[in-house]
C-alpha cells in the first residue's frame, strides 16, 4: 500500500484487538476516514463486513479496491489486464510535464509510463471495481518509484535511488468476500455518510491537526481524477487544495465536526483513534464520547513519521532546527453502553 502519514500499519494488531473485544464475529464495522484502506482491508480479512468512507477520490479508489472488490470476482481479470497495461509504451504529456519536469515527483521516464497507462485505463471503460483495482496498482507502482520523503508537499532536490527503478504494476492484495456479506466503499463527508450507515461498530481515525491529506497526496488525487487541474507553487499542488478545506484540519473546527459525526452514528459502539499531537486532548475526547456510555482508553507509544525525524529545514534545504521528540502516543478510545474487557495493552 502507498506511503502515508498517519498510516496505521504499525497499529493494526492493536486496532483489530480493540474491535474484536467489542464486535461479534461477522459484525458490520464502519471506517469513516479510510485513508489508504489499510484498516478496512485488515478488518475485511478478519471476517467483518466493512463499510469504508473517505472524501478524497484517491482514498475512495483504494477502499473500492481493498474493501469493496472481492478477489474471487476480480483477481484473474485484473491480472490479465495489468499484464497488458505493463506493455503499453510510454507517452509523455500534461502529467509528465507537470509532475516530472516542472516538478520532480517521478522521473520523466516513469512519468511517461504512468501517463500512458492512466490513459489506457481511462479508455477501457471498466466496471468501477475493476477500474479501482487497476488504478490502485498504478498508484502503488508510482509510489514505489517516487522521489519524496513520503509527502507531496515537496520533492527531493536529487532523485531518490528508488526513483530510478522502472515502474512495475502488481496485482493488489485483494481479499475474498467475507461470509458476513458484501463490503462497500463510499466517497463523502464523514458526518453526512455517518447518518446513512447501519453498523455494529464505527471506527473513526480523523485528521487530527493542520495537515491536509489532499495537499499531502495531491498528485495521487490528480492521477485518479485525471482532470488536468490548474496548479500552483513549486510543488504544483491542485488549486482546489486551497478551497476543499476540512473542518478536521482546523483547531476551532475539529471539535464541533467530530462531535456532529459521532452524534450522527447509529451504532452501539465506537472505536476512535487519535494522536497526542492532535488539536484535541485526551480529556476533551473522553468528554465528547461520554454520552455513549463507558469510555475506556488504550495508550500506544508510536514512532513519528519519517519527515518529523529528519529535522527542521528552511526553503533552501538547510537544517535550522531539531525535532523535540521521536515518539508519540496513539490513543484508542472505546465507547460502549457496557463496560468491556479490553485487550491487555495499556488500558487506562
Amino acid at each position: 500500500m502507498i506511503k502515508y502519514i498517519g498510516s496505521k500499519r504499525a497499529l493494526l494488531t492493536h486496532i483489530l484487538s480493540a474491535v474484536a473485544s467489542v464486535a461479534a464475529p461477522g459484525a458490520t464495522v464502519a471506517d469513516l476516514f479510510s485513508g489508504t484502506a489499510r484498516v478496512g482491508h485488515a478488518l475485511k480479512g478478519a471476517g467483518y463486513r466493512v463499510l469504508s468512507n473517505d472524501h478524497n477520490a484517491f482514498a475512495h479508489t483504494l477502499a473500492t479496491c481493498y474493501v469493496q472488490a472481492d478477489a474471487e470476482r476480480w483477481a484473474e481479470p485484473a491480472r490479465r489486464i495489468l499484464a497488458e497495461l505493463q506493455a503499453v509504451p510510454p507517452r509523455a504529456g500534461w502529467f509528465t510535464e507537470t509532475y516530472c519536469v516542472a516538478a520532480r515527483y517521478l522521473t520523466p521516464e516513469n512519468g511517461a509510463k504512468v501517463e500512458a497507462i492512466r490513459d489506457a485505463i481511462a479508455g477501457l471503460g471498466a466496471e468501477p471495481e475493476l477500474e479501482a483495482i487497476l488504478l490502485t496498482s498504478l498508484l502503488e507502482a508510482a509510489d514505489r518509484v517516487d522521489s519524496t520523503a513520503g509527502l507531496q508537499m515537496a520533492y527531493m532536490k536529487q532523485w531518490a535511488a528508488r526513483a530510478k527503478n522502472p515502474l512495475t504494476l502488481r496485482l493488489p492484495a485483494l481479499l475474498p468476500r467475507p461470509a458476513a456479506g458484501a463490503c462497500a466503499a463510499f466517497c463523502g463527508e464523514a458526518e453526512t455518510v455517518a447518518a446513512t450507515l447501519d453498523c455494529d461498530v464505527a471506527y473513526l481515525d480523523p485528521p487530527y491537526n493542520q495537515h491536509s491529506y489532499l495537499r499531502n497526496y495531491h498528485v495521487w488525487e490528480t492521477l485518479v481524477r485525471w482532470d488536468r487541474p490548474e496548479v500552483y507553487g513549486i510543488a504544483n499542488k491542485r488549486t482546489d487544495c486551497r478551497t476543499r478545506l476540512s473542518a478536521f484540519n482546523s483547531r476551532p473546527g475539529i471539535g464541533p465536526a467530530l462531535a456532529r459525526t459521532i452524534a450522527a452514528l447509529r451504532c452501539p459502539t465506537l472505536v476512535v483513534s487519535f494522536n497526542d499531537e492532535g488539536y484535541l486532548g485526551r480529556a476533551a475526547l473522553e468528554a465528547m464520547l461520554a454520552g455513549r456510555g463507558h469510555v475506556q482508553v488504550i495508550e500506544i507509544p508510536y514512532g513519528r513519521y519519517v519527515g518529523a525525524k529528519i529535522g527542521i529545514h528552511n526553503p533552501q534545504g538547510v537544517k535550522v532546527g531539531t525535532v523535540g521528540r521521536l515518539t508519540n502516543v496513539e490513543y484508542l478510545f472505546v465507547a460502549s453502553a457496557e463496560r468491556l474487557a479490553l485487550p491487555p495493552m495499556a488500558a487506562a
